[in-house]
């Protein structure tokens, strides 16, 4: 809720603080900074003492962060209210640490599993924008905020207590082979690795975000109204829940790296689409498209990690990936409006997510080709032992 409210009160923001596009994307960019540090904070946090209490200081965030929100006299303000209290110890609560939490739930079935939980944000992301849009018409912003407050709260303190219980720690026993690169299989330290990886969820996500922030003020410019602009927003969600499932059976067989390849390459497919096409029927087809190509990439990062470093770092690295991520969605919801109030048109910043996504794509692309040899050489050693044992 947290990510996707700022999105549709964009246009009503904008207009009750006189601002520009880009300084009204303020408070999605300050949300996205917030929601990347408190996953590494509540990542750390998960890992010693579990996910209940972490969940719980969220939702507890979450109403003092919309309250505060509702009563913002400035843009300032109503940023803050979504960076500090909404993102950094919010929204941040429910997704890096149940993340980690649930990977060590599952072995065989890791993929789906994982990818199941992080539907979580794109299920709200599908229900929750046309419920927004529809009470900022009716109520207003502000008291629409302080609902938004009270819901958070009342449904997720309940819900928290449910996770008492800690994980065991699984080994990557009866993972595939295939679907369990190592470390010395890509030739990377640890640190080189982490660092690779953070910059491609920077790049796939100023992609990412170009759409997901903008496109119901996109409607709302080309004519169509921002009720159309959050249903594509919703339909686009709603879709990205089907692709985050099914990339969930996707990673379990063929693993992270693979995995993150195809959703890069897809979803670079979809923006060059919305760069080529601005019918109102044609969004809702790219939209949907949109959904159904990115789904799986930020889960295809936390499967990696599993895959390559100790389990008892899961939290901590997922959260720096992650926080990568969010700073990419950041720095992509605001550079799309800054090009736009230089541009007056969302064309240039369509090019400009594509040319992040090419840099993904490459990343992804670059990391696949160093786990070959390896994986050529156990191929073959099995193919050499195969008649011995056989003997």
């Amino acid at each position: 809720m947290g990510t996707w409210s700022v999105v549709v009160a964009l246009p009503a923001v904008q207009a009750e603080f006189a601002v520009k596009r880009g300084g009204a994307s303020l408070p999605f960019t300050l949300t996205m900074i917030g929601f990347a540090l408190g996953g590494v904070l509540l990542g750390r946090v998960a890992d010693r003492v579990g996910v209940m209490l972490p969940v719980i200081g969220g939702a507890l965030s979450l109403l003092l962060g919309y309250a505060a929100a509702s009563f913002a006299s400035s843009l300032w303000q109503f940023a803050l209210a979504y960076g500090v209290l909404i993102g950094l110890f919010g929204s941040a609560a429910t997704f890096v640490p149940l993340l980690a939490d649930t990977s060590h739930w599952f072995d065989r079935r890791r993929g789906i599993a994982v990818s199941i939980c992080a539907s979580g944000n794109y299920i709200a992301g599908a229900f929750w924008p046309p419920v927004v849009e529809h009470f900022i018409g009716t109520v207003g912003w502000r008291t629409t905020h302080l609902y938004i407050g009270v819901f958070c709260v009342v449904t997720m303190v309940p819900l928290a207590l449910l996770l008492r219980r800690r994980p065991p720690v699984h080994g990557m026993a009866g993972v595939p082979a295939a679907a369990r690169p190592r470390l010395g299989t890509l030739g990377l330290r640890p640190s080189v690795l982490q660092a690779v990886l953070a910059v491609a969820g920077v790049s796939c996500c100023v992609a990412m975000s170009m759409p997901q922030v903008h496109i119901v003020a996109y409607c709302g410019d080309l004519g169509y109204g921002v009720a159309r602009g959050a249903q594509m927003l919703s339909l686009m969600l709603g879709c990205g829940i089907v692709s985050r499932i099914g990339s969930g059976f996707i990673v379990d067989r063929i693993g992270g790296l693979r995995t993150l390849v195809l959703g890069s390459l897809a979803q670079m497919t979809a923006l060059v689409l919305y760069l080529m096409m601005d019918g109102l029927t044609s969004l809702y087809v790219i939209s949907a498209l949109f959904g159904l190509f990115q789904g799986g990439i930020v889960p295809s990062y936390a499967i990696i990690i599993r895959e390559c470093f100790p389990a008892r770092e899961t939290g901590t690295r997922v959260g720096i990936v992650m926080m990568a991520t969010l700073f990419g969605m950041a720095l992509g919801g605001w550079m799309s409006g800054w090009i736009f109030d230089l541009t007056g048109s969302y064309r240039a910043a369509f090019a400009n997510g594509i040319a992040w996504n090419l840099l993904n794509a490459l990343i992804a692309l670059w990391l696949l080709l160093k786990t070959l040899p390896r994986y050529a050489w156990n191929r073959a050693a099995q193919r050499i032992d195969a008649p011995e044992a056989g003997g």
